[in-house]
């Protein structure tokens, strides 16, 4: 039997840490897992949960000394960050901390769409500066990307039945709506990660994941047929949102990570990516260089974004945020 690969996980409470941290558990004969917690939060359900589960729960100060968090990775295969840009400081250190101890494999929290390295999304050069540092140190890596999350794609129902958080979401109808891009189910994510560090293909590589190719207008379509609901469409023009991306800018050169600007730039620079640029798709993925996950596991299921839309509308799920 082949030794289990020890894989750490930091932000193992998040949306999409969650989603990684499910799968990892469910195949508990191919991996041991440690999520990296900071102190006040080692007392949260998620990670008592955790550790009923078999998960080794380290309590780890990412923003502190690097030698110090790689005495926390010692022994450590694989390394996943699920972390936040406005957590980019801790990111770094990890990554130095990763190479310190000798992790065979760092997967930096890109897990977004498809985009070039620079000049489109501030957001996305903030992650290549992550993965430059890790080439820096030719410290071994994968980048894993997933299209757009179902869970930010549908609009609030009148009847309030299903709301939304707007400020994170693509409920507008960006331009005519009908450039198609990569859906995936968040829930999915960690399906395709726990394939993807176990195989020695990827290794150094970017692999794009995602489940199904809709428009926005196929969305609505059916998202307005399967709630009866009659759902108003709020279009925003290309010309609208570079007016918002050149505003949020110009307040970006005076505020931070954590200010209301960052937000506004960055949804902006989203919509405009997926909506009017049209990057996020598999034919741009392998213009880009990435191995497609569809072709590497063809036996992975992934959930179809009806069934996530019917979950949705019945109340079996919740969506993210609210």
């Amino acid at each position: 039997m082949s030794p289990k690969i020890r894989v750490a996980v930091a932000g193992a409470s998040g949306v999409t840490g969650s989603s990684v941290m499910n799968a990892l558990l469910a195949t508990p004969e191919t991996f041991e897992v440690t999520a990296l917690a900071r102190p006040p939060s080692l007392g949260k359900q998620v990670f008592v949960e955790y550790s009923q589960q078999g998960v080794i729960v380290k309590s780890v100060e990412l923003d502190g000394p690097a030698g110090v968090v790689a005495q926390n990775l010692a022994g450590i295969d694989v390394v996943i960050s699920c972390l936040t840009l406005r957590q980019m400081k801790e990111e770094m250190t990890l990554v130095t901390a990763a190479h310190e101890a000798g992790v065979s494999r760092y997967v930096p929290s890109f897990f977004g769409p498809v985009c070039p390295p620079r000049g489109v999304m501030l957001a996305r050069e903030m992650k290549e500066n992550i993965l430059d540092h890790v080439k820096r140190l030719y410290l071994p890596y994968t980048i894993i990307d997933v299209g757009w999350w179902y869970q930010l794609s549908l609009p609030r129902l009148p009847s309030g039945k299903v709301r939304v958080k707007e400020e994170y979401s693509t409920t507008q109808i960006i331009g005519d709506g009908t450039n198609p891009w990569s859906f995936v189910d968040n829930r999915d994510i960690g399906k395709y990660v726990a394939r993807i560090i176990a195989d020695p293909k990827t290794l150094n590589k970017q692999v794009f994941c995602y489940s199904e190719m809709w428009t926005q207008n196929d969305v609505y379509e059916s998202w307005g047929a399967l709630t009866g609901e009659s759902i108003t469409r709020n279009p925003i023009t290309k010309e609208e949102l570079l007016q918002i991306i050149s505003e949020g800018e110009a307040e970006m050169a005076h505020g931070d990570l954590e200010s209301a600007a960052m937000l506004k730039l960055g949804m902006a620079q989203y919509k405009y990516l997926l909506g009017i640029r049209g990057d996020n798709t598999p034919e741009h993925a392998k213009y880009l260089g990435y191995l497609d996950a569809k072709e590497l596991y063809p036996d992975i299921v992934a959930s179809s974004f009806k069934n996530y839309m019917n979950d949705l509308f019945t109340g079996n799920i919740k969506a993210p945020y609210i």
